[in-house]
């Protein structure tokens, strides 16, 4: 107990592992799970049907929990959940789910979330991403693995963002962003492809150059997007080792329903 403030509240019913620290003034509701190893800082408000895996560290003042932004929400018992060794900075708000969609707000692993970062309800966040100052991500949003997010940008209800993608400063996103691109704008518009990030993360010169080929069947060859699709059929024949990268793009294209940044 030693961990916790004096001046937390925290109600008994909650769940907290015993070497979870816990700062001056933060209030966490009945139905809150924490993992070993996290700390929750001063201020912070942890509400609803939360559960917070291991080694995360929560700077002051977020409200993580609460309910969604949502008009139809009727207080269905929905979740939020949070995975392992993420950091979230000052004044975040993360929302739970809605009814509507599967009922939980999910965050992966080993993410950076920057101060003022809003997540809404049922947004599908992936593991090692980057969420820049004020990005704010609108309800149902999907975002892959080791996607970076500039500060200051907004994200529409439903759109997705493919792993590896980019998109910069300032930034209003309302269509899909393809794995591997890089965009930015208001509207957005793809700017290239994240090569720098594919190098940092180990994709080796075949990879890159099938991931180059795409965005230019893509994004250069004047082809529509049905078209661009059976065009990734000669990339994956052609560079064998980066089969798993070619099926990435492939499904993320087939399944897009708001089209994407052109």
């Amino acid at each position: 107990m030693t961990l916790i403030h004096p001046t937390a509240l925290i109600d008994p019913a909650a769940e907290l592992a015993a070497d979870v620290e816990v700062g001056p003034y933060a209030v966490i509701g009945p139905d809150v799970r924490i993992g070993r190893g996290s700390k929750i800082g001063a201020h912070c408000v942890i509400q609803g049907h939360t559960t917070i895996g291991e080694e995360n560290t929560f700077f002051q003042f977020s409200s993580i929990g609460a309910a969604p932004q949502d008009k139809k929400y009727a207080g269905e018992p929905t979740r939020l959940e949070i995975g392992n060794r993420n950091t979230v900075r000052e004044f975040c708000t993360f929302n739970t789910g809605t009814a509507q969609d599967s009922g939980c707000t999910r965050i992966g692993d080993d993410n950076w979330i920057m101060a003022y970062v809003h997540i809404a309800h049922d947004v599908q966040l992936g593991s090692q991403t980057i969420l820049a100052n004020n990005a704010t991500l609108a309800g149902h949003v999907h975002v892959g693995d080791w996607v970076i997010i500039g500060g200051l940008s907004g994200v529409h209800q439903f759109v997705k963002i493919g792993a590896h993608a980019m998109v910069g400063f300032s930034s209003a996103i309302s269509q899909d962003v393809p794995p591997f691109i890089m965009a930015d704008g208001n509207p957005a518009a793809a700017r290239g492809f994240n090569v720098e990030g594919l190098r940092r993360r180990g994709f080796g010169p075949q990879r890159i150059a099938a991931v180059k080929a795409m965005y230019r069947q893509i994004y250069r060859a004047g082809l529509t997007l049905e078209q661009a699709l059976e065009a990734l059929c000669g990339i994956e024949a052609e560079h064998p080792e980066a089969t798993a990268d070619v099926q990435l793009m492939r499904d993320f294209l087939a399944a897009s329903r708001r089209g994407i940044v052109r």
